[in-house]
């Protein structure tokens, strides 16, 4: 008996997520390797990622756009700290402009990929989100663009009581559109960058808002236009007033990290400085503005304008330091006896983190653990053929390392190209390289998954630059060629027979 099966289609490379990353990565591929075949995996229905999927009050960047935007698209609005929005509508347009429209398949989730040496391309198993049809593809490399947290679930702790609530709770993740809380009395759960955002945003409307807070974090005011960019651009033109602006922001930040890793004790007392000339004449600072940790220890708040601030000089928003004993009927109690009353409560406690879209892959048959990996060049994972991982800066603009990857995997291919090699392997020549993690960071949801990610080495190309400068060298001026990464071609011919007997 003779039956067809539908051959599985081969790709050249296989992008899977269209957020920043990925719509970044689309982009170089079809300038640099036109010819070649590649495809965009979208488990969601719409491009754009993280500035298509959250939707809270005031959702928007805490780093300038002209740095966080692509180094090949000038970013022409004469706001620097941009709202969603902005940010969508600008990777949008990346898309259109550079015909990417055509290459993202939506509702595509990546489950697992199975790589075989011998043929040297991934098999790659795929749900259609809208459908549950399963379906298979075959590439050659696969770049995971997919961002380090997952989509359907935020984190929430166990808060004891949270059942006896019976006003609202929500998680900025899943905000509902239809929500309501005009005239409401809001308490937002939580100290980070969403957190901040969210207060000032919804003490417009509500009635109050409280911030309460475990721990507090760094907090800086931020101006939302940049005057010398916008002048920059009117005397030098887009492109260029652009280029120059880019350059001085990528200076700027590493010029305030360094300091804060430098000299942290005087970059506290400046941070506490600045806290206290925006906030209230008496104001307890030391309680809700100092942290425990060093600055850059984790990542820095910024608040655009400083309305953060401007909403507790008005008295529409609050800061509790403090402990949850349990949620009660009408809010909830503290540790210091004081009951925090709400209509609404806001968990915005953090992100659940997900390495590599949470797909599973083998090579060769051997499932790979990803905390047996140790990342190459930041990018490629130990033991793992033809793999790319795109992981941007905790301490600066997420996008500054992406194009820096995207550039060198770009070169990658066409050194691959050059010499006719199908594989290209990471291996440390000394397997008794310490290591340590990938992301040495001390924010809470890194913390939670440490010990599920790869590990970074001592030494380079195993050690994870987190600077912008450096990476500069390694990922664009330094060659592809490496000792430590291993070049072959495939040792079996491909076969994908359109019939099968039985």
């Amino acid at each position: 008996m003779t039956t067809t099966q539908t051959p599985v289609e081969h790709l050249d490379v296989l992008v899977v997520g269209a957020g920043i990353s990925g719509i970044g990565a689309g982009r170089y591929l079809t300038t640099e390797h036109p010819g070649k075949s590649f495809a965009i995996l979208e488990a969601r229905a719409a491009s754009g990622g993280t500035w298509d999927l959250f939707r809270y009050p005031g959702i928007r960047s805490d780093s300038d756009l002209h740095t966080f935007g692509y180094e090949f698209k000038p970013w022409r609005d004469e706001e620097s700290i941009a709202d969603a929005p902005r940010i969508l509508a600008y990777l949008r347009e990346t898309v259109t402009e550079n015909g990417l429209d055509a290459r993202i398949r939506y509702h595509h989730r990546v489950l697992a990929a199975a790589w075989s040496t011998a043929a040297a391309r991934w098999l790659v198993d795929v749900e259609r989100t809208d459908t549950g049809e399963r379906l298979q593809l075959s590439a050659g490399w696969l770049f995971c663009a997919g961002g380090y947290y997952r989509y359907d679930e935020g984190f929430t702790p166990h808060f004891p009581g949270r059942e006896r609530f019976r006003g609202t709770i929500v998680h900025p993740q899943a905000w509902p559109e239809d929500l309501e809380y005009a005239g409401e009395r809001v308490l937002v759960i939580g100290s980070g960058a969403t957190a901040v955002t969210l207060v000032p945003a919804m003490a417009g409307t509500a009635a109050h808002v409280t911030m309460l807070q475990r721990t507090p974090s760094y907090v800086l005011p931020v101006p939302r236009k940049d005057p010398l960019a916008n002048r920059l651009r009117a005397l030098l033109g887009e492109e260029r007033g652009y280029a120059v602006t880019r350059r001085k922001n990528i200076a700027q930040q590493r010029a305030i990290w360094g300091f804060c890793q430098r000299y942290p004790g005087a970059a506290r007392r400046l941070i506490r400085w600045v806290n206290a000339k925006q906030l209230p004449e008496g104001y307890p600072v030391d309680e809700h503005f100092n942290p425990p940790y060093d600055p850059w220890d984790q990542r820095l708040c910024a608040v655009p304008d400083g309305d953060l601030f401007r909403a507790i000089r008005q008295g529409t928003a609050e800061v509790v330091t403090d402990r949850i004993v349990t949620f009660t009927e009408t809010g909830v109690l503290l540790e210091s006896g004081r009951e925090l009353e709400a209509d609404v409560i806001v968990t915005a406690t953090g992100l659940t983190v997900q390495a590599i879209g949470g797909m599973s892959l083998t090579v060769d048959g051997a499932p790979v653990h990803l905390p047996d990996t140790v990342a190459y060049k930041g990018m490629m994972l130990s033991g793992v053929p033809n793999f790319v991982l795109a992981i941007g800066y905790t301490n600066s603009s997420w996008t500054l390392k992406i194009g820096l990857l995207c550039e060198h995997f770009t070169r990658l291919l066409a050194h691959m190209d050059a010499h006719g090699y199908d594989v290209c392997r990471p291996e440390p020549s000394d397997p008794e390289m310490p290591t340590r993690p990938l992301l040495d960071f001390a924010a809470g949801y890194i913390q939670r998954a440490v010990d599920q990610l790869p590990r970074q080495g001592d030494r380079m190309p195993w050690l994870t630059s987190m600077t912008y400068s450096s990476d500069v060298e390694l990922l664009r001026a330094d060659s592809v060629v490496d000792p430590e990464l291993h070049f072959s071609r495939a040792t079996a011919p491909v076969t994908t027979p359109a019939e099968v007997s039985a």
